[in-house]
C-alpha cells in the first residue's frame, strides 16, 4: 500500500519552485498505558484546577499567559497570537547550500521523506542529482503551521528528505558536561579494548537487527494477563561490581572469542607492558547511568 502524504509544500530557491508532498518518515511505537480508577477500571479525565482557590475550571475559558518573571504572567488573546504567526505559505525556502558534514545531526528534531508533487517530477530528480553530484545539503525555512522552522533537506536513496532542525539556542552545549579525568593508559589496555572492539564490529549498521524488548515484554504479559495468568515478578538484578579495567578487557574478550580464544596470547604479547599496567592503581569500572535527554514535541 503506498505511502499517504501528510501535507504538501514547495521548495523555492532563486526562481525555482518545485512541488513536493511530505510523508512521515519516522513514528514511535513505545508501548503506553492509561490511568484507570481502580476500583471501576474505567479511565479517569484530567481536570484544571486553581491551586490558591481549589476552583476546577474549563478547557474552554482558559486564556494564554506568557511568564516574564516568576509568578507574573502577560496575557496574550487568540487573535494576538494569530497575527504573530508567519505567514501560512507552507514553503521551503532554500536559503543556502554547505557541506553535510558541516551539520552536526545533533540539531536534527524531526524528520519527513520528500516527495514529487503533480508537475514537479523533473525538478525534483534535477535538484536531487545535483545535490549528491555536488555533496551539498540545503539549509532552510519552513513557514509551516504559522512558524518559521530550521530545516535541512538532502539526497536520501533515490530522492529527498527533510530534517526539521533545532535552532542554535536549543542546543545545550557539550562543555557543560564533565568528562571526567584524563588519563594515560598503557599499550596492554589500549591493545585489548581494540581487540574487543574488533571482535564486536561488523561491516554496517543493520537496525533490523533490534527490537524494543520492554515493548514485547510488555505486550506478552498483557496476552498473559488477559488470558488469566498470574505474572510472576523476577528478582531485582545485581549491581555492576567495581573490578579492574585491565581484568574487566580480557574477561570481556575471552567471552566474545569464547574458551581458548587468542585473548591469552594476545595479553601476553606485551606481557611487560601488562606487567606495569597491574602495579597500577585499578581503574574503576562502573556501569554508566542512563543519560537524560530533553525532549520537545515538534510542532
Amino acid at each position: 500500500m503506498p505511502a499517504r502524504a501528510i501535507s504538501s509544500a514547495t521548495i523555492s530557491f532563486g526562481l525555482v519552485a518545485i512541488p513536493v508532498k511530505l510523508f512521515t518518515a519516522t513514528s514511535s511505537e513505545q508501548v503506553s498505558f492509561n490511568m484507570l480508577d481502580p476500583e471501576t477500571k474505567g479511565r479517569v479525565q484530567q481536570q484544571y484546577i486553581v491551586p490558591s482557590t481549589g476552583k476546577v475550571v474549563s478547557r474552554s475559558t482558559l486564556v494564554k499567559g506568557y511568564e516574564y518573571a516568576k509568578g507574573q504572567y502577560v496575557v496574550f488573546e487568540d487573535a494576538e497570537l494569530k497575527a504573530l504567526e508567519a505567514e501560512r505559505s507552507n514553503s521551503i525556502e532554500i536559503v543556502e547550500f554547505v557541506p553535510l558534514s558541516s551539520v552536526d545531526l545533533l540539531s536534527v528534531e524531526k524528520s519527513y521523506y520528500l516527495g514529487p508533487d503533480k508537475g514537479g517530477d523533473k525538478a525534483y530528480r534535477l535538484l536531487t542529482e545535483a545535490m549528491q553530484h555536488t555533496k551539498k545539503v540545503a539549509v532552510g525555512r519552513w513557514a509551516a503551521r504559522g512558524k518559521e522552522q530550521l530545516v535541512l533537506v538532502r539526497p536520501y536513496k533515490t530522492g529527498l528528505i527533510l530534517h526539521q532542525m533545532f535552532y542554535a539556542n536549543e542546543v545545550r552545549s557539550y562543555e557543560e558536561v564533565d568528562t571526567g579525568a584524563t588519563f594515560e593508559f598503557k599499550d596492554a589496555e589500549r591493545n585489548l579494548a581494540e581487540k574487543l572492539i574488533a571482535e564486536l564490529s561488523v561491516d554496517s549498521f543493520q537496525p533490523d537487527r533490534y527490537k524494543d524488548e520492554y515493548a514485547s515484554r510488555v505486550l506478552a504479559a498483557v496476552e498473559k494477563k488477559v488470558a488469566g495468568e498470574q505474572i510472576h515478578v523476577s528478582q531485582e538484578v545485581p549491581k555492576a561490581q567495581v573490578i579492574d579495567l585491565f581484568e574487566a578487557l580480557k574477561q570481556s574478550l575471552e567471552q566474545v572469542q569464547g574458551p581458548g580464544g587468542p585473548v591469552k596470547a594476545a595479553a601476553n604479547s606485551s606481557s611487560a607492558s601488562a606487567d606495569e599496567a597491574e602495579e597500577e592503581k585499578p581503574l574503576p569500572v562502573k556501569k554508566a547511568a542512563p543519560r537524560k535527554t530533553r525532549s520537545r514535541k515538534a510542532s
